[in-house]
């Protein structure tokens, strides 16, 4: 296959897949995921979010997204990436081991009423699960986001949004578009 079409065919997939992320069940778990959002951030709480490789990115991203800006020069808004902390996530894998390296920063910040966002393409992360496990026992709000499979975390989640793709790029993308529908969302009804 030559490189223009190896290119158009990739693309022809993320555009078919985004394509499905409008269907009514895709549509009404992104709705109840950034009303959530809203909801907590109108009570002055904050969002904390985890994932490991690609969705680490994710996570960092979607806080950036929260503190600084989206579209509109606003006000701050509190989100915490675990992925962030260097030295934290090691100290806290070489102490406790690895699948601690998010529920131990999970204890020092969050509290009741926040949220507590998984990012998980697989929805099978060891350090994403004891953190959901974590979030539960501290009485924090719990949102996946996942692959169209679930995994694991599916059914830990208070609300969990998986991606119509089990190909992890493709979910991934919807991830991004997710994290932006959202951002988009929070700026318009926090500071409305």
């Amino acid at each position: 296959m030559e490189t223009k079409e190896l290119i158009k065919n990739l693309i022809n997939e993320n555009i078919e897949t985004k394509k499905k992320m409008l269907e009514n069940a895709q549509l009404e778990y992104i709705d109840n995921i950034a009303n959530k959002i809203v909801k907590a951030y109108k009570s002055k709480k904050k969002t904390i979010v985890c994932g490991n490789g690609g969705s680490a990115s994710d996570a960092l991203h979607f806080a950036a997204e929260m503190v600084v800006r989206f579209e509109k020069s606003r006000g701050a808004l509190p989100s915490i990436a675990l992925s962030g902390n260097i030295s934290t996530l090691t100290a806290a894998s070489n102490d406790f081991g690895y699948n601690f390296s998010f529920s131990r920063q999970l204890e020092a910040f969050a509290q009741k009423g926040d949220i507590f966002i998984a990012i998980s393409t697989s929805g099978n992360s060891e350090n994403v699960i004891e953190a959901l496990e974590t979030a539960k026992k501290l009485g924090v709000f719990t949102i996946g986001m996942t692959n169209s499979d679930g995994g694991k975390i599916r059914k830990m989640c208070n609300l969990c949004y998986c991606a119509p793709s089990k190909i992890t790029a493709r979910t991934q993308e919807c991830h991004k578009l997710l994290i932006h529908i959202i951002a988009k969302f929070v700026e318009d009804q926090v500071f409305s």
